[in-house]
């Protein structure tokens, strides 16, 4: 559609709700909301935790951008709402959204697609025996990463080093969701790409390559500190990075993706072969955040992302995501 405000009508951006990803949230929202109205678009923030999400309708919003984070947001819950409601919104549809809030589902898809993502063992929260939580470190090696399967943020995520930090760090992620992914520790670059669009015209933006402390990607340094670089470009070796391109418009595409998304993904430091960790279907968009980052380095800025993505806003029927 064309990108003049009186187009877009009443436009809600959904941001805070009742996940662990709230405060977040909040920045994304207050970022977005800004811009649309820099723009001249007719926006007003909407807080699900606070307001019937029936008043959508009832205040005659003509659509959506979800800047919710995490479950209740994130994981096609709203995103039903919105359909039954018929109210275009931004981002994956309902199937889409409900598996990739699962990395533990979203991996078994991209398996089944003959896609590259590290191995993993799930333990059901209540279900494991210490038995099985000591032997993870022998089936998948050490380091090992541990984390709740729909969480995102780096939120309850552990890196354990020794057979000694197991058992806490699987009663850490099972506090946080009744399935604990605990994963095989890729050594080598961490990458991030986003991807903008819909089924064959889906492309994918500049890729970032993230330098942590030692290597430490947690909540912290991802929103509140100044430590961490992003390279973009990302001076990868010649080849790499179109190869991870095209690798997480695959990726993006077999889940049904739309809209937009960010996909991370680590380069084995021996191999130099690219593993996808997961998937983003609503990715941040405070200072700190990557995609924003990413369409800068190609001339996108803030505000012009922003009405992109509110102009791919649709239902599920209005748009086929597949390719």
């Amino acid at each position: 559609m064309s990108l003049f405000p009186s187009n877009f009508g009443k436009v809600a951006v959904l941001m805070g709700g009742a996940s662990a990803e709230r405060e977040v949230s909040l920045m994304s929202g207050t970022g977005v909301l800004q811009a649309l109205l820099q723009s001249g678009i007719d926006a007003h923030a909407f807080d699900p935790s606070l307001r019937d999400i029936g008043e959508l309708k009832s205040d005659g919003f003509d659509r959506c951008f979800i800047a919710l984070h995490g479950r209740f947001g994130e994981d096609g819950t709203v995103q039903g709402a919105l359909e039954l409601m018929g109210i275009p919104y931004t981002g994956s549809g309902v199937m889409a959204s409900s598996i990739a809030i699962d990395k533990v589902m979203t991996k078994r898809v991209w398996l089944a697609e003959g896609l590259p993502t590290p191995a993993y063992k799930l333990l059901r929260r209540d279900a494991y025996s210490p038995e099985q939580v000591m032997n993870i470190p022998d089936e998948l090696g050490l380091p090992v990463i541990v984390k709740p399967a729909r969480e995102g943020s780096s939120i309850g995520v552990y890196k354990v080093a020794g057979y000694s930090d197991m058992k806490a760090a699987v009663e850490g992620a099972a506090a946080l969701d009744a399935d604990v992914l605990c994963e095989q520790f890729i050594s080598g670059d961490e990458v991030t790409c986003p991807v903008i669009g819909n089924g064959v015209q889906a492309r994918a933006l500049p890729v970032i390559r993230i330098v942590a402390p030692e290597g430490n990607y947690d909540y912290q340094n991802k929103y509140f500190t100044d430590v961490t670089q992003y390279l973009v470009p990302c001076s990868l070796p010649p080849g790499e990075e179109e190869a991870i391109q095209k690798l997480v418009l695959k990726a993006y595409r077999v889940l049904g993706c739309r809209g937009w998304g960010r996909l991370d993904v680590m380069i084995d430091s021996a191999t130099r072969e690219p593993y996808l960790l997961e998937i983003n279907t609503s990715p941040g968009m405070t200072s700190h955040s990557l995609v924003p980052m990413s369409a800068k380095a190609v001339g996108i800025s803030y505000p012009a992302l922003c009405l992109e993505l509110l102009a791919l806003a649709a239902c599920d029927n209005d748009v086929g995501a597949r390719a």
